[in-house]
């Protein structure tokens, strides 16, 4: 029972919603070239780079869920395009084990494009029509280029929200 009280379910919940509420409030206003920015993806792709692929397609897809179930969109569809997105951003760190905040930046900003990318693919796999038009092309752009930019916040938000803390070096085993 502590185990389920101290785990990243509990902590990604919460800030889930939060971010949920801003997404689906004041961000759907604020559009940058007429595109919603997207920052439960972020967050999702954030998780990725900060706790590794396993747990970022963990907190992408529990930020999908959560994501589908406000919209109203088919339950897990979302949710599997979070998951893809937080699996390819926390490639990183397959590479280092704490990478510095600009090549977890980049991740972030990949994770967002494939995520974005796939979002209409999935839709079309299921039948609904109309996703893949010339706006796509302004779309990914935008919201890769958000996720970079907040990236320094997601990184560590999701590092926290996944329980993972940053590996300490030591020079000489004590």
């Amino acid at each position: 029972m502590r185990a389920f009280l101290t785990g990243p379910l509990v902590r990604l919940f919460p800030v889930g919603l939060c971010v949920l509420a801003m997404q689906r409030t004041f961000l759907t206003e604020l559009k940058v070239m007429d595109v919603v920015l997207q920052i439960v993806l972020a967050l999702a792709a954030g998780a990725g780079a900060g706790a590794g692929p396993e747990r970022g397609a963990i907190a992408g897809f529990t930020l999908g869920l959560m994501y589908d179930l406000a919209t109203g969109s088919p339950l897990g569809l979302t949710a599997l395009v979070y998951a893809l997105a937080g699996f390819v951003a926390g490639y990183v760190l397959t590479f280092t084990p704490t990478p510095p905040w600009w090549l977890a930046s980049l991740f972030v900003g990949i994770g967002a494009a494939v995520g974005e990318t796939a979002a209409p693919a999935a839709r079309a796999l299921i039948g609904q029509d109309g996703w893949f038009t010339s706006q796509l092309f302004t779309i990914v752009p935008v919201v890769t280029v958000f996720a970079l930019v907040i990236s320094p916040l997601v990184v560590p938000l999701g590092r926290w929200c996944m329980c993972v803390k940053r590996p300490k070096w030591k020079a000489m085993h004590e």
